[in-house]
């Protein structure tokens, strides 16, 4: 006797060899013996053989008119034996029992299994909406099976061109779209960048990289809405100062600028002068949000997303031939010894003079020049005393910082700008600490310090950056920055508090930090009554969060940008062969470009020590680079801008962010940044602007 029987869901048949209660042992046609329960048998007959039953039921199934079925059926529960003597006219032979239960049971949409040999057929309106729902499956089986062949012959079909920056930073994987794109790419052994690039999709590397940053950072485009611009208040004293600010040729969003006065008693008096868009936008009005919303300029090489709109910044940018609303911070100093005597803090009106370009003054104004007085530049006798008074602010920094432990701060290092016009990349190499740098760099720290100190004094909370001990032991236990509401020391800067307030119009914590200077300058010890943030204001915290993380996003950005340019950068020069330092072990930096490269198993070089690369291949694409060592050098002449802090910058990682590297990157992000990591590992700028 032999049995068709189910068994996990499947149909199978078998000959029995024995049976003991209830169930069989069966033999099936494979060989394989299995214990089969009674219940589980559907047929039980004598021919033909198990395997012939098998063959000729798949066929008899094969041959079943759904439709036909369905109609013979009716609404009523039924076992298949007497479907089958309906459909076939007569009692159903093993062959058609068995051929009809596959039949119905391969049939889900027809018919719904009810139990072991039962059925009920399907609801006419299910039955059609399923039939439905397989018909557009396979139509769009043929669309996908067509997108495929399009991306294939590297062309990108057109209902795929809305989809390509979802498609590839956060696909839906159920669409026919990706599983197209998907398809292509497992054919043609490449990935989806790629394969957009090359379809179409995506012109080219660099517009890759902006358009992930975007669709991640900026998903409702990184223009701004129409918004009423604040007027400039007029109504302030006016200053009796002629201003000047020091900022790379690009410059647009101007921060600070500096005056001396020469005072009756011989002191001099030098104003630290940041533009106060404090003044105009309030808090949680409609551009103080969009500025939150973002929390600082984006910066790249060759381009910019704004904080604040271009109108906005206009109206209160310190101008040159403007009377600019500022937050004034006058420094009292004593010229015999260059010691503060007194500070004071007032919001006014402040002729701007001149607005100085590093890019022509750099030559000129030198440390050599600046000590003998020689040479003829705009402003000479005003940078005069600032230098003098910079190198004092700094001397004294760096006796703060032996006094935390920390070694002097590097300035035998090189940074790099960035220029970009026309799709062609320039890259000027800058040694840092030039005069006019640390001119910006010193004051900037010094009226950050000085209004730290202020807010705190005032019982203001305000946003500090904090850096002292951590976790971990050595250099590592000494480089973590945190931003705090609180004033704590800053051991790299070298100061006792560090609140970013000099550069409102591009970062938001400086605009909020401006808003309760203001307080205090203008409320004294009432200030904490009506500083928009009050101790403990959870959206103070709030604002600190999110600027953390927002301006990691950013610098991520900016230095994919950067990497992405210099790679660039070779492409222009046809360079193969180049020059690097040797920085620590496997790791080089090129001399010409900030461009890093880990060269695994190359033998051991002195620190700071030049050899020589054959790059062999780039990818702007993946930001990737290969090479192999050409020449090793020939002494241990160490290169005069080698970078010897390689494996303290790297313990200071969580805090290196490049200096902004767009049109406002400022000789004081340079100088604090690249300060806070004792100096980054490569400080990379597109212009070295003030403050």
């Amino acid at each position: 006797m032999n049995l068709f029987f189910e068994e996990s869901g499947d149909f199978k048949v078998g000959t029995v060899l024995s049976q003991a209660g209830e169930a069989y042992q069966v033999e099936m046609p494979s060989g394989k013996r299995t214990k089969v329960k009674v219940k589980d048998v559907l047929l039980q007959y004598e021919k033909p053989s198990a395997a012939e039953l098998l063959e000729a039921a798949k066929a008899v199934a094969a041959d079943v008119d759904f439709e036909f079925l369905w109609e013979v059926a009716g609404q009523e529960e039924f076992g298949f034996a007497e479907l089958g003597a309906e459909y076939f006219g007569h009692a159903p032979l093993p062959s058609e029992a068995a051929g009809l239960i596959l039949a119905l049971h391969g049939a889900p949409i027809y018919f719904y299994k009810k139990g072991r040999g039962r059925y009920k057929a399907a609801p006419e309106a299910s039955l059609r909406a399923a039939q439905a729902g397989i018909e557009k499956k396979k139509q769009q089986g043929l669309i996908q099976a067509g997108y495929v062949d399009e991306l294939k012959a590297n062309r990108l079909p057109e209902a795929m061109r809305p989809l390509v920056q979802q498609l590839l930073f956060k696909p839906d994987k159920n669409s026919i779209e990706f599983k197209a794109l998907d398809a292509a790419c497992n054919e043609l052994h490449t990935t989806p960048q790629r394969l957009m690039l090359a379809a179409g999709g995506i012109g080219s590397p660099k517009e890759l990289h902006m358009a992930r940053f975007l669709f991640e950072n900026f998903p409702r485009g990184s223009g701004f809405p129409a918004v009423t611009v604040p007027a400039a208040p007029t109504s302030l004293p006016l200053a009796d100062v002629a201003a000047f600010s020091i900022d790379d040729v690009t410059t647009t969003e101007i921060d600070d600028a500096f005056s001396v006065v020469t005072l009756a008693d011989g002191m001099v008096r030098v104003g630290i002068h940041i533009a106060a868009p404090g003044l105009g936008i309030r808090p949680d009005d409609a551009i103080d949000k969009m500025a939150r919303a973002r929390m600082s300029t984006v910066y790249m090489p060759g381009d910019k997303i704004t904080m604040l709109p271009d109108e906005l910044v206009a109206a209160f940018t310190l101008a040159e031939g403007k009377t600019c609303p500022a937050v004034s911070l006058y420094a009292t100093i004593d010229p015999a010894d260059w010691s503060v005597k007194s500070t004071v803090t007032r919001a006014e009106l402040v002729p701007i003079k001149s607005n100085l370009r590093n890019n022509d003054l750099d030559d000129v104004v030198s440390e050599e020049a600046l000590a003998a007085g020689t040479g003829e530049y705009p402003h000479k006798a005003e940078l005069g005393t600032l230098w003098q008074w910079a190198l004092t602010l700094e001397a004294a920094r760096m006796v703060k910082r032996e006094g935390f432990g920390l070694k002097p701060e590097q300035n035998n290092r090189v940074d790099f700008n960035f220029y970009v016009e026309d799709d062609v990349v320039t890259v000027l190499r800058r040694k840092r600490g030039a005069p006019l740098d640390k001119i910006v760099a010193e004051l900037m720290i010094f009226a950050n310090s000085t209004w730290g100190k202020l807010m705190h004094d005032s019982g203001v909370p305000g946003i500090y950056r904090s850096q002292g001990a951590g976790s971990g032991a050595g250099w590592a236990a000494k480089m973590q920055v945190r931003m705090v509401t609180h004033a704590a020391p800053h051991q790299g800067l070298g100061v006792d508090q560090y609140a970013w307030s000099t550069s409102p119009l591009r970062r938001y914590t400086d605009l909020v930090n401006q808003w309760q200077i203001l307080a205090c300058a203008e409320h004294g010890v009432t200030a904490p009554l009506v500083a928009p943030f009050k101790p403990r204001d959870a959206n103070l915290f709030a604002i600190v969060s999110a600027f953390d993380a927002a301006y990691a996003a950013y610098n991520d950005h900016q230095q994919n940008m950067e990497r992405y340019w210099c790679l660039r950068w070779l492409g222009q020069q046809d360079q193969r062969q180049v020059e690097a330092v040797v920085l620590k072990d496997e790791v080089l930096r090129l001399t010409d470009i900030p461009l890093i490269i880990r060269l695994p198993g190359m033998p051991q070089v002195a620190r700071g020590a030049q050899v020589k690369l054959d790059i062999l291949r780039w990818d702007e694409l993946e930001l990737t680079i290969e090479a192999r060592l050409l020449e090793l050098p020939a002494s241990s002449e160490i290169a005069a801008d080698a970078d010897l802090d390689y494996e303290e910058e790297e313990a200071a990682a969580p805090d290196t962010a490049a200096p902004d590297s767009g049109e406002a990157a400022t000789a004081e992000a340079a100088a604090m940044e690249a300060v806070e990591a004792e100096g980054a590992v490569t400080v990379i700028t597109s212009e070295p602007a003030a403050g």
